[in-house]
């Protein structure tokens, strides 16, 4: 059986680029991968810095030598991420059916592409499967089982088929105008931990330009679910340079062999729930509150029994104020 293609994103990182081949190449299958290397154009008034490291991004692809074959596309003008992204995977997914995603700024686990590739081949014909994510930053350790379904996609090494790329609706407000009518508004803002429809409202105002947030839309719209890996597949590279996202995401990678398994396409409470935590900021990578707001949590309450009790004991009316302790 065939391995997905790989395509790949850069544009003037060459120490992301560089690691990000270095952990893909680590992968067994490598050597049987096809890999494409999307290489971005200069933006306009770009410095001299930029357009050097643009350069050297080039020259590290077209030395690559480690896969099947390394196909490098190099853009003379600037796209942009959103475009890139877009226009890249509908090219490789109409030819091969389909694909396997990475942007430069990710550090792999010697078993992503195994996992890719067998969750891509075992749910290839399921209707309600959108996406293979790779990324898992919310729901990490034994009280999670190895793979499980959420309704959110994932942007940080993923994989989808032909038939649902073609879904693809790059039309925002239209988006939104079916988001609103429907029921599907709360799933789309992770069960109401983050502001994805401002997000989406921010596309259209010109104010970002994300191809995620729209497949999101597209996923929840068709009630697709997407399969995570745990612990994750994949790490995100922290980068002054971002343009989108200059934090780090490095929960635990997944450094033996994972248990691959075919599971019932629906979400388990814990992990909602998991997941609901982390887009609200409060959750750790294994589902608990961090424990720095944990502990400033629990210190509000202890101050607020210590109120209550003082209330009670002298017999204080609550719209009094009680000495702060």
């Amino acid at each position: 059986m065939e391995n997905a293609p790989i395509i790949l994103f850069a544009y003037s990182r060459p120490d992301h680029l560089n690691n990000l081949l270095d952990s893909l190449a680590a992968n067994a299958e490598a050597k049987n991968s096809l890999l494409y290397i999307y290489c971005d154009g200069a933006k306009e008034g770009a410095s001299k810095e930029t357009i050097d490291n643009i350069f050297l991004v080039r020259k590290i692809a077209g030395q690559e030598h480690r896969f099947k074959q390394c196909i490098v596309k190099v853009q003379e003008k600037n796209k942009g991420l959103g475009t890139s992204i877009i226009d890249g995977v509908t090219e490789i997914i109409n030819q091969y059916g389909k694909i396997i995603v990475l942007e430069d700024d990710l550090i792999l686990s010697p078993f992503f592409l195994n996992y890719m590739n067998d969750s891509l081949r075992r749910y290839e014909n399921h209707p309600h499967v959108g996406q293979i994510g790779g990324s898992n930053f919310f729901a990490c350790g034994a009280k999670y089982p190895p793979v499980f379904f959420t309704a959110i996609p994932d942007c940080l090494g993923w994989g989808t088929w032909k038939d649902k790329w073609q879904h693809f609706n790059s039309n925002s407000t239209e988006l939104l105008k079916l988001l609103q009518h429907s029921d599907k508004m709360d799933r789309f803002n992770v069960y109401g931990s983050y502001d994805m429809i401002g997000m989406l409202k921010d596309q259209i105002n010109g104010k970002v330009s994300s191809w995620a947030i729209r497949f999101q839309a597209v996923c929840v719209l068709n009630d697709w679910m997407v399969l995570y890996p745990n612990p994750s597949m994949s790490n995100h590279i922290e980068s002054a340079e971002a343009t989108h996202a200059n934090l780090n995401i490095t929960p635990p990678l997944c450094i033996s062999r994972p248990l691959l398994q075919t599971v019932e396409t629906e979400e388990i409470p814990e992990v909602i729930k998991a997941m609901k935590l982390s887009y609200s900021g409060v959750g750790d990578y294994y589902g608990n509150v961090k424990k720095e707001i944990y502990f400033k949590y629990h210190r509000r309450r202890i101050k607020n029994n210590i109120r209550n009790f003082i209330r009670s004991t002298f017999g204080m009316k609550k719209n009094v104020r009680a000495t702060n302790i």
